[in-house]
């Protein structure tokens, strides 16, 4: 399983309201817990077991419905969310919803924004890059959580231009 799968399934199960959800394959163990209280909170803890010859061909086939589900509820949540727009991070870094740590945050969710607004702060080699908005409206959902990597491309919050 590679970073990317890892992070479409936390994005998945943060989307789908589960509690928590326990996934071994043949040598990677992931447990991912969400509390929706009004903070979100994601665990993920990602363990390589030790490779067994004679586990993996008995794993391997009870895995591959649950996968197939996945994508199909990943489709349905991402047909939810293609009336909003998504703004994503230009660079590779680190995510910051504060421009330092004693100051408020840029933007809630909830928040009105216009177009320039600046909704985060991406450090990428000990440079704060402002991210401005190139769309008005609503924000409806903050995907990243404060201080976490970022990849080029990837979708950080939505907008609700209406």
């Amino acid at each position: 399983m590679d970073l990317k799968e890892i992070q479409n399934l936390i994005k998945f199960v943060a989307n789908s309201g589960v509690a928590e959800v326990k996934l071994e394959m043949d040598d990677v163990k992931i447990t991912i817990r969400t509390t929706l209280e009004g903070n979100v909170t994601e665990t993920t803890y990602v363990q390589q077991l030790p490779a067994q010859a004679a586990l993996p061909q008995a794993v391997a086939p009870q895995q591959a419905a649950p996968v197939v589900v996945n994508v199909n509820n990943e489709a349905t949540a991402a047909a939810e969310d293609s009336k909003y727009i998504t703004i994503k991070s230009p660079i590779i870094g680190t995510f910051y919803r504060k421009p330092s740590p004693d100051k408020p945050v840029f933007t809630e969710v909830g928040s009105t924004i216009a177009k320039g607004d600046v909704l985060c702060v991406i450090e990428a080699m000990k440079l704060f890059n402002e991210i401005e908005s190139e769309v008005s409206g609503k924000i409806v959902k903050i995907l990243v959580d404060d201080m976490s990597p970022v990849e080029f491309d990837q979708p950080l919050f939505l907008v609700d231009p209406s």
